[in-house]
């Protein structure tokens, strides 16, 4: 495979309407010793406080959620269409009662500082948590959003995470 080399922001030619809504990513959160991780379909990337910034929604009773909350760093990895079969199986399947790196033989590596990624993805973002706040109904101001995405009180906790560090083939 190919080695991973650093950008700066300004080099993702991606569109994140693309990334995010259909080509899908994953998130991955842990450490070498336990990870896991899901995909996600929600998301987006801006400037917040001069900084680069991922915004990923994650819901309370994912499995990843726990990982997110022990930790202040993970990554966002997207991938070519060839795995869109692995990125399925990750978003249908929970970590609590599946080893998601053995059925989809994703291949795990690991930054510097010890943040899981994936070898076969083709843009990771390393990130760190700046901002977070659970998603309520109260603060929807419009649309049906609420009835179309939510049946219950498992809304999503939505996460700001500075962008340290993005790597691409």
């Amino acid at each position: 495979m190919a080695e991973f080399r650093s950008i700066n922001p300004q080099e993702i030619f991606d569109n994140p309407f693309k990334l995010f809504g259909s080509d899908w990513g994953l998130v991955t959160a842990g450490t070498q010793e336990g990870f896991n991780t899901m995909t996600i379909s929600w998301g987006g990337l801006g400037l917040m406080w001069t900084k680069p910034v991922a915004i990923t929604f994650i819901r309370p009773s994912r499995y990843t959620y726990e990982f997110l909350e022990q930790g202040d760093m993970f990554t966002i990895c997207f991938f070519d269409e060839q795995y869109r079969e692995a990125l399925s199986f990750c978003g249908s399947k929970s970590g609590r009662n599946v080893d998601k790196v053995a059925e989809t033989g994703l291949t795990p590596l690991f930054t510097e500082d010890g943040v899981p990624y994936f070898e076969e993805a083709r843009l990771v973002l390393v990130c760190k948590k700046l901002y977070a706040q659970m998603l309520n109904e109260e603060s929807v101001l419009g649309g049906d959003a609420v009835l179309k995405n939510y049946n219950g009180d498992d809304y999503h906790k939505m996460y700001i995470s500075d962008i340290w560090e993005i790597l691409t083939k």
